[in-house]
C-alpha cells in the first residue's frame, strides 16, 4: 500500500439507468481568478481525468490548485440501459485499484461491467492456444467496461471534488511556453489567447499531443496500416459469458470481449482494403465473415498438427493428469445496427516522459497495439506512478513540479512500458507471417506454455501491473 496515500470510502446513490448530469460547469475563462496553477493537466480524455481524480482525492495534495483543460464542451455522459457502446476497455486489476483509491470503481460497478475469468487464444495456422486463467477460478483477470461508462464515473468523481479541482470545458491550450530553467514557470496559452502559468504542465493530449512537440523530444512512431473495427454482436445462444477470445489471423488478430449474458464486443484488426469491405457489407455477410474468421480452419498447417499432437503426448507422459481440453468460441448471431465502425492502428513512443515541469502520460508518451488491450491500462498505470510521485515530492517538501521527481516517474514508468510495447509489436509480427518453420515454432512454444500453470501465473500478474 501506498504509505503516501489514505483511501477514503464514501458511498454512492446511484440509479442504474438514470443520465448522469454532471455539476462542473464549465468556467468563464474571462473571468477566472486565478492565473497561476499549481498543475495544469492538457487533455480531458479517460486517462487525463483519471489523474485529475487521483490528484483531487490525494491528502497530500489537497491544497494544491489544479486545472483540467477539456477540449469537448459535453458536460454530461448517458448510459443506455438497452445498448452498448462500441468502444470498450478491458481494465486490469492494478488500474481496478487506482479507480478504487478514488471511490471511482463503486461507480462503474454501480452502471455496468463484465468480469473476464479466463482468455483463451489460439490461432488460425494450427491447434496450438493457450487458456489464462487464475488457480482460483473466482479470481477476474480483467473487467471489461464501456469508454462512456468510465468517463462517468471519472466525471463523476471529480464533480465531488468540488473546488479541488477546477475544469475549463470547451477549451484547449494552442501554445505551451517551457520554462528556460527549474526557477521558471511553464505558460499555457489557451485558444482565446488567454495566458496561464503552472508549476507543473501534465500532456495527456493524445497521440498528436501539443504538449510532447513543444518539449522537442524524439517520437519514434509508425502505422501498420491497419485498422481495428469494433462492433457490438450478439451471440447465438446465451452463456455465462466470462471468458475473452482472441484468434490469431495473418490479416490480424480478431478478440471477443464478453458484455453480458448474450452480448459481447468485437474488435478486429485487419487490412486497410479489407476494413473498408467489411464495414459496407451487409450486417449478415458481415457476420458471416466473422463467423468464418472464428472457426475456419482451411490454413491449418497438417506438419505442425502432428508435431503438436506428438508434444501434447510428451507432455501427458510426463504430466499425469495432463489433459488438454479444446474450448470453442461462441458463435455469432447477429450485429448491432449502426455499432460498426473503425479507427487506425499504430505504434508510438516518446523517448523521454518529462522535462523541466512537464509530464507526460497515456498516448501522449505511447501508442500500442489492442491485440493485448494494455494501451489504456498503461495510461493508468502512468497515473498512478505519477500521483506516487507527487505525492512524495510534496511529502519531501520539494516543489511539485521537482524535476528529481518527475525523472524517478519517467525511469519507472519506461521500464514497464517500453518490455510491454516490445512484446505486444512482437507479437503481432510474429503471428502474421504462414512460413512453416515460423508456424511451428510458435505452435509448439504455445503448447509447451499452455500445460505450465506457473508460467502463465506469471503472464498474468504481468498483465495486471
Amino acid at each position: 500500500m501506498n504509505i503516501f496515500r489514505t483511501l477514503r470510502k464514501a458511498s454512492f446513490n446511484t440509479n442504474l439507468y438514470v443520465r448522469r448530469y454532471l455539476s462542473v460547469q464549465p468556467e468563464d475563462v474571462d473571468k477566472l481568478s486565478k492565473t497561476t496553477w499549481d498543475v495544469i493537466i492538457s487533455g480531458g480524455g479517460m486517462v487525463g481525468c483519471a489523474l485529475a481524480a487521483s490528484l483531487g482525492s490525494s491528502p497530500l495534495l489537497s491544497g494544491k490548485q489544479v486545472l483540467l483543460l477539456e477540449t469537448s464542451p459535453k458536460t454530461e455522459y448517458t448510459v443506455d440501459p438497452n445498448k452498448y457502446s462500441n468502444r470498450v476497455c478491458a481494465l486490469n486489476r492494478n488500474t481496478k485499484q487506482l479507480f478504487d483509491s478514488f471511490q471511482a470503481w463503486d461507480k462503474i460497478c454501480s452502471i455496468r461491467m463484465k468480469e473476464v475469468k479466463k482468455m483463451v487464444v489460439w490461432e488460425s495456422c494450427s491447434d496450438a492456444r493457450i487458456s489464462l486463467q487464475h488457480d482460483r477460478m473466482h479470481d477476474d483477470i480483467a473487467f471489461i467496461v464501456e469508454n462512456d461508462v468510465i468517463l462517468n464515473s471519472l466525471w463523476s468523481t471529480i464533480n465531488g471534488l468540488g473546488d479541488k479541482i477546477h475544469v475549463l470545458r470547451g477549451m484547449k491550450a494552442t501554445d505551451v511556453s517551457l520554462p528556460a530553467n527549474q526557477s521558471d514557470l511553464v505558460t499555457v496559452e489557451l485558444q482565446n489567447g488567454t495566458p496561464l502559468k503552472t508549476k507543473l504542465l501534465v500532456g495527456a493530449d493524445g497521440v498528436n499531443s501539443l504538449v510532447r512537440n513543444k518539449m522537442k523530444i524524439k517520437y519514434l512512431s509508425w502505422n501498420y496500416d491497419q485498422k481495428g473495427i469494433v462492433a457490438t454482436l450478439k451471440l447465438s445462444e446465451p452463456t455465462e459469458n466470462i471468458v475473452a477470445w482472441q484468434r490469431f489471423l495473418p490479416t490480424g488478430p480478431i478478440a471477443l470481449l464478453p458484455l453480458s449474458d448474450d452480448l459481447c464486443s468485437l474488435v478486429w484488426t485487419v487490412s486497410l482494403p479489407m476494413c473498408e469491405k467489411l464495414l459496407n457489407m451487409p450486417e449478415d455477410q458481415f457476420v458471416d465473415s466473422l463467423n468464418s474468421s472464428l472457426w475456419d480452419e482451411e490454413k491449418k498447417n497438417s506438419v505442425v498438427e502432428s508435431a503438436i499432437l506428438n508434444l501434447k503426448n510428451l507432455i501427458s507422459t510426463l504430466t499425469p493428469g495432463y489433459e488438454p481440453v479444446r474450448q470453442l468460441p461462441p458463435s455469432i448471431l447477429s450485429v448491432q445496427p449502426n455499432s460498426r465502425a473503425a479507427f487506425p492502428l499504430g505504434l508510438g513512443h516518446a523517448t523521454e516522459y518529462v522535462a523541466p515541469r512537464v509530464a507526460l502520460i497515456g498516448d501522449s508518451a505511447h501508442r500500442v497495439h489492442p491485440l493485448a488491450g494494455q494501451g489504456v491500462n498503461l495510461g493508468f498505470g502512468d497515473v498512478k506512478c505519477l500521483t506516487e510521485c507527487l505525492e512524495k515530492s510534496v511529502y519531501n517538501g520539494d516543489c511539485i513540479g521537482s524535476l528529481q521527481q518527475l525523472l524517478e516517474y519517467e525511469t519507472k514508468r519506461q521500464r514497464h512500458v517500453l518490455p510491454t510495447m516490445f512484446a505486444i509489436d512482437a507479437l503481432n509480427r510474429i503471428y502474421k507471417t504462414e512460413f512453416t518453420p515460423f508456424v511451428l515454432m510458435r505452435s509448439l512454444g504455445v503448447t509447451a506454455l499452455d500445460a505450465c500453470q506457473p508460467m502463465k501465473n506469471i503472464m498474468i500478474g504481468q498483465a495486471s501491473v
